[in-house]
Formats: C-alpha cells, sequence, structure tokens
C-alpha cells in the first residue's frame, strides 16, 4: 500500500470526476461507499467531505485510499463530485485515509485528514490546501500537523475539526481512545499557536468531535461508546453534546443528539442550510453495506428554545429539498 507505484496509481485516480445524481433518500450515495462525512456550506451549495471505503464483503478491515466530495444545492439530491484528495496527495503518508474536514480561510480551503504516515507511529493530521471547495487540492505543509512527536498528543491523532470564530481565531480538535486535544491554529492554517491543551467536560469522548456555532453558544459532539444510555454494546457509538461559551472550554455534557447507528462506528457533523440545521453521519444501510462498508446520511436537526438539541430522527426518506429562496 506504501509503495511509489501505487501512491501514483492513486493520485491519477483522483483527477477522475464522477458526477453522478443521487436519488433523495437515505443513504444519499449508493455507488461508492461513504464514511466520516464533514458538512461545509459555500454559498448556495452544501458540501460534504468523506472518505470512501473499499473493503471487499465480509472483509473485517478499514480499506480507505481517498476523500471525496459530495455536493446538493437542496439538501435532498446529491452528486457525487468524485475522488478530490487521496493518500497520494501527502508524500510523507502511505495508508488510511480516515475522517477529514474543509475548513475556509482568506479564500483558500484547508483539508485536514486523518492519514498513516511513513514515519515511526501511526495516525498523523495532514493538511492539504484548494483554491476552491472542490480543489485541486495539494499538501499544504509537507509533512505532517499532528504525529505522535507532538508534546501532548493523542492516543490516536485522527479525526480533526476545525472552527473559525468570528475573530478570526481557528481552533483544531482531534483525538481517539478517549484523548480528546485542542490546539489553536495560527493564521496560516498549518501551525499550532500555542500548546496542544485537554480540554475539560466532554464526557464520555471516544472520538470524532465537530465543533460549531450558533446563538454565540459553541457545540461540540462526539462519538461515545458508554452504555449510560448511549448505546447497549461499547462495540457501537452514539453522538454526544456539548456546549461551552468558549470555544477551548471548559465544556458541559448536555446528552446525547444522535443514537446507534447500524455501524459500529458513529461519526457526525452538523450545518445550518438555507435556514434549517442538518446531521450528516454514516451508517451501514447501503445495499452490501457493513462496518467496513459505510454510507453516508443527511436528516433534520432540532433545536429547543433554550438552545439544547433535540435527538435526530433516523430516517430512509432524508430531508425533504430545501432549496431556499429564491429569486
Amino acid at each position: 500500500m506504501r509503495a511509489t507505484l501505487l501512491g501514483a496509481a492513486i493520485a491519477l485516480v483522483a483527477g477522475v470526476v464522477v458526477a453522478t445524481p443521487a436519488h433523495a433518500a437515505n443513504p444519499i450515495i449508493t455507488s461508492v461507499y461513504t464514511a466520516d462525512p464533514a458538512p461545509l456550506v459555500v454559498g448556495n451549495t452544501m458540501y460534504i467531505y468523506a472518505g470512501r471505503d473499499e473493503a471487499a464483503p465480509g472483509q473485517q478491515n478499514f480499506v480507505m485510499r481517498e476523500w471525496r466530495v459530495l455536493s446538493s444545492t437542496d439538501a435532498a439530491t446529491w452528486t457525487d463530485r468524485g475522488a478530490r484528495a487521496n493518500i497520494g496527495t501527502f508524500r510523507w503518508a502511505g495508508a488510511d485515509a480516515w475522517a477529514s474536514e474543509v475548513e475556509p480561510r482568506g479564500g483558500k480551503y484547508y483539508w485536514y485528514t486523518s492519514v498513516n504516515g511513513n514515519g515511526p507511529g501511526w495516525m498523523n493530521i495532514g493538511v492539504a490546501v484548494g483554491d476552491s471547495p472542490l480543489g485541486p487540492f495539494t499538501d499544504a505543509k509537507g509533512g505532517p500537523l499532528i504525529s505522535d512527536s507532538t508534546p501532548n498528543s493523542s492516543g490516536l491523532n485522527i479525526d480533526p475539526t476545525v472552527f473559525t470564530d468570528d475573530n478570526g481565531q481557528a481552533y483544531l480538535y482531534w483525538g481517539s481512545y478517549w484523548g480528546v486535544r485542542a490546539a489553536k491554529l495560527k493564521p496560516n492554517m498549518i501551525e499550532l499557536d500555542g500548546p496542544v491543551v485537554t480540554p475539560q467536560g466532554l464526557t464520555n469522548f471516544w472520538e470524532a468531535p465537530f465543533m460549531f456555532k450558533r446563538n454565540g453558544l459553541y457545540y461540540m459532539i462526539y462519538a461515545a461508546n458508554d452504555t449510560n444510555g448511549c448505546v447497549t454494546s461499547s462495540s457501537y457509538a452514539c453522538q454526544r453534546y456539548a456546549t461551552a461559551t468558549n470555544p477551548m472550554g471548559p465544556w458541559t455534557h448536555r446528552g446525547v443528539v444522535l443514537g446507534q447507528v447500524s455501524s459500529t462506528t458513529n461519526h457526525a457533523g452538523v450545518v445550518q442550510f438555507n435556514g434549517q440545521w442538518y446531521m450528516v453521519y454514516h451508517n451501514a444501510n447501503a445495499p452490501g453495506g457493513g462496518n467496513f462498508r459505510r454510507s453516508v446520511a443527511v436528516d433534520l436537526l432540532r433545536f429547543n428554545a433554550d438552545g439544547t438539541m433535540q435527538r435526530v430522527v433516523q430516517t430512509v426518506a432524508g430531508p425533504p429539498p430545501n432549496p431556499g429562496v429564491t429569486a
């Protein structure tokens, strides 16, 4: 998997664009298996950045070599824009295109990825950059942003989420194996601006943080695998959430926002689009799907008057079309 020829072949695949509209239902794309979704709204389009599951039927291991982009202008009908980055994007990496997220800054789009470097240790966080939400994307740093050598790094350095506050300060959260971590980013978006800290208050954190802001309050959703109202078996996970008045916490745990899904992993993101809030997540519900052949789904997210989140109802139909206000 780490061979140079394979990396070159994967790089060629990344250049292929597959624009395939999908019917309005969950999962939103069934032509390939997609996982670990992260949403981003730019103008009148919602994008979802996701890894691709390539495990063969019955294979009990993650096989992930590329990151894809899905897009919609109504949050109901989706188009697969193809692979826009892959492990060949990072010459210092060789395997495992795991969870990722894109954050805009200064007219550029920074793609934070979980990827296995060729050096010591296992998973790293890399950064690619492009001039549009669809790229093309290239390595922005030439090496990992986060690795095992980063002071106070997580037990497993995966699942980056980046949030930029109204004052322009960007924050990076990541981690797994119960090891959530956070740090500020410099304006160039490819260097840490201060020490790595361990946030407080994210009760039963396991992995997959995602941060957003609503009405002046910061929200963090994350995967948990406890059996205290989350799941009945720790082999699965739910999505808990917490709120804070400061982007670095401390956080106050609020409860479960997404229950157990049909895959063992549970990875989600939240976004507002055309006045409506949505949760994107993955499950194993596509034909032939499974724990290593997952697919992205989208459903409505609703808030109570006090700012708490209602538990998301997982549907087969998906959300109704929401094209926004047209002239």
